[in-house]
């Protein structure tokens, strides 16, 4: 068998093949078009084009990014998304500060728009965008149910690292809005489809 491979010029597997790790992907676009319905509301599904809808849900381990992947769109996503965070954090209500107390009675510079730059800590933007939180409000919206990826170990979708999957697919989409629809139109998704429902 070796020696046939070798003499046809088939390549050789020196390991066996995992047996059960087959994951089956979304193929039906109705699926799709319920899950952008479900995140951006009634027409959702008509907000991006057909080739970039499947796009934004496709992950570089999918067929081994032969056919396009999100990476990009997430970069693009996660800029937006990380500054509207910022923003939301600096407008959320003052926190609570300890007195403060001079010998010389001295009193720190106030000003009204620097009353939420105490919420803005790289430790309050990281928990309110932690990707587990991401990738809960990812399975809200069904984006689990049409992700294209390939998982290492098909039992183990969590230690194969879907929680990182779900949340650069909820930044693909919204990289996508962008570039087909514009800022206004992605920071105005961003507030209602991620801040919103995760407190901001």
């Amino acid at each position: 068998m070796a020696a046939d491979s070798a003499r046809y010029g088939c390549p050789v597997r020196s390991r066996p093949v995992p047996r059960d790790n087959f994951y089956e992907v979304n193929s039906d676009p109705r699926k799709l078009d319920e899950a952008y319905n479900k995140m951006l509301g009634r027409g959702g599904d008509k907000m991006l084009s057909e080739e970039v809808k499947w796009l934004a849900v496709t992950h570089k381990s999918f067929d081994h990014g032969r056919r396009g992947f999100n990476d990009r769109l997430a970069l693009l996503g996660k800029r937006i998304v990380e500054l509207q965070t910022s923003l939301a954090l600096l407008a959320a209500p003052k926190s609570p500060q300890p007195a403060w107390s001079d010998e010389y009675g001295r009193k720190p510079f106030q000003h009204p728009a620097l009353d939420g730059l105490a919420n803005l800590t790289e430790n309050a933007k990281r928990a309110t965008l932690d990707k587990r939180r991401l990738a809960n409000l990812a399975q809200t919206y069904g984006l689990d149910g049409v992700v294209r990826w390939k998982p290492k170990k098909s039992d183990n979708p969590q230690g194969s690292g879907v929680d990182t999957v779900m949340a650069n697919t909820i930044y693909a989409v919204v990289g996508a809005i962008a570039l087909e629809r514009g800022g206004e139109v992605a920071i105005k998704t961003v507030r209602d489809t991620i801040l919103r429902p995760l407190g901001l």
